[in-house]
């Protein structure tokens, strides 16, 4: 008997789905994606509130088997299909570690700092809320300390991948997509945060290149959106990656 699809519930316009989307295309996970239109309020529904009770997304079925928050569902994902590469979640347990203790500070500092900052600056009238400039501009100094961090902590001498790790992780996948969602928020905004960091962006390059052509694809939604939203608050359209 065929086991049942593994179903993502997913919006492409959030980082952690797109991690999850580009994860299973580069390891060639079969899944069927299920989107959930965050702009339309669909993860709030009683019926996606089946699925995951917190209403947000991703969120996976595999069978019976019910999990939401990204960081457990890649884990999940390395851990329990076959022919996944050992360096995405290594089992070796010290490496495996040092990549948990990155996904647990990703939450409270790279992400506050970064999804705050997108949401008063450019997302919040499209979700029905107020930008609140003073939020945007304290989340703008948790981003900036968390991405010196990254490279003081993670990116050391020539460092390809965090860590020095040769290959990525479902950490490097994580916050890559995090940092990505900066492209939300215009090129001048970008370029202020991101434009000192050489160390970050030759990361970003080379995770992409890592995975390609599927990160690509996975974030093609997003600039769509950000075309559509720019438009109608008549700012400047961000560039593509």
């Amino acid at each position: 008997m065929a086991m049942p699809l593994l179903k993502v519930y997913a919006d492409r316009l959030s980082q952690p789905s797109r991690a999850l989307i580009i994860f299973c295309r580069v390891n060639r996970i079969d899944f069927e994606e299920v989107t959930v239109d965050l702009l339309k309020a669909q993860h709030l529904t009683s019926e996606f509130k089946k699925i995951n009770p917190m209403g947000q997304v991703p969120a996976i079925v595999d069978g019976r088997f019910k999990l939401y928050e990204s960081h457990a569902i890649l884990r999940y994902l390395a851990t329990v299909f076959p022919g996944v590469p050992d360096h995405w979640y290594p089992t070796d347990l010290f490496t495996r570690a040092k990549i948990e203790s990155i996904l647990d500070w990703h939450h409270s500092n790279l992400r506050r700092g970064a999804a705050t900052f997108v949401l008063h600056t450019v997302l919040a009238p499209f979700f029905g809320l107020t930008p609140n400039p003073e939020s945007a501009k304290e989340a703008e100094k948790l981003l900036v300390r968390s991405l010196k961090t990254i490279e003081s902590e993670w990116l050391k001498g020539d460092a390809k991948f965090l860590h020095g790790n040769p290959q990525p992780s479902i950490a490097d996948l994580s916050l890559v997509c995090e940092i990505t969602q900066l492209e939300l928020v215009g090129d001048e905004r970008r370029d202020r945060i991101l434009g000192p960091r050489e160390k970050i962006l030759a990361w970003m390059e080379n995770m992409k290149k890592a995975t390609s052509p599927h990160f690509e694809d996975a974030h093609e939604h997003m600039f769509k959106v950000t075309a559509r939203l720019s438009s109608a608050a008549g700012v400047k359209t961000p560039s593509k990656l």
